[in-house]
């Protein structure tokens, strides 16, 4: 089973993301790739949000999710996008943080609205707020596609155990954590806990990742990831601290490493579940 990642630094115009991941979903046929996986927020990156605001859209308007639909099923290959930010209908006039999987006919099969908002203030300095902006998801979401079962999770996600509980208790063979990682934390947190996620849920990760200097100003951490159910890294695309830039990549993904995972380490089958402390 073989997956491309794409690896991007988004900026604030969505046509211009449009045209990149069409030229990586052709990319990825021609490396004979199932699936094609790109990072949060594959649409655009911008801070201004006055100025955002005039590029974010619904669903039916996105002209990156019009274009990867049409390029999908012309090369017919499936995509994980990582996530756009779209306007929902209805809801409370805040935006949805919404990744997509779309099949080899350009279908949409899933959706999945990031449940946790990245709600910090770092020692660095940055201060991020994204629940003034982005309502949270409540659903976990599954689905099966060319690679196996596959759990989706967006970056912050990643820190929330229970999600990755939820996502071993449905059995994926594939975990998806796309993300726009800042770099403190991505230096601090990000390889280790891909790692760890990949273990608990004794699945594999792939995590499409932004990475470098954005036209908005932040920059973010890079290292796209392919990690084995072991913990094992596949893939590492690398950041912009050491010569990490956007790009695609392939990884293959062995279905028997995975059942030998399980059985040497049966986690799965042996949890229990314990009630809440009082």
């Amino acid at each position: 089973m073989r997956a491309a990642l794409l690896q991007m630094t988004s900026g604030i115009d969505p046509q211009v993301s449009a045209a990149t991941i069409g030229t990586a979903i052709a990319r990825a046929r021609e490396g004979g790739a199932a699936m094609l996986f790109t990072p949060e927020m594959s649409n655009l990156l911008d801070r201004q949000r006055e100025r955002a605001a005039e590029k974010i859209v619904s669903e039916a308007a996105d002209p990156v999710l019009a274009a990867v639909r049409e390029a999908a099923a012309r090369e017919g290959v499936w995509v994980h996008l990582g996530s756009l930010a779209v306007r929902p209908e209805g809801g409370d006039g805040r935006y949805a943080n919404r990744a997509f999987v779309i099949d080899d006919k350009g279908a949409i099969r899933a959706r999945y609205d990031k449940i946790h908002m990245f709600d910090v203030d770092l020692a660095s300095g940055e201060s991020w707020r994204e629940s003034k902006a982005y309502a949270p998801g409540e659903e976990v979401v599954t689905l099966d596609t060319p690679l196996g079962r596959l759990g989706l999770a967006i970056c912050y996600d990643i820190r929330f155990p229970a999600l990755f509980e939820a996502l071993g208790r449905a059995r994926c063979d594939v975990i998806a954590i796309p993300a726009a990682f800042t770099v403190p934390t991505g230096k601090a947190h990000w390889h280790l806990l891909q790692r760890a996620r990949a273990v608990e849920a004794s699945a594999f990760v792939l995590s499409a990742a932004q990475v470098g200097r954005h036209e908005d100003g932040r920059e973010t951490y890079g290292h796209s990831l392919a990690v084995d159910p072991w913990g094992s890294v596949l893939l590492d695309m690398g950041g912009a601290e050491d010569g990490g830039e956007p790009g695609l990549a392939f990884v293959d993904l062995d279905p028997a490493r995975l059942a030998e995972v399980r059985a040497q380490l049966p986690s799965l089958a042996n949890r229990r579940y314990l009630p809440s402390a009082g």
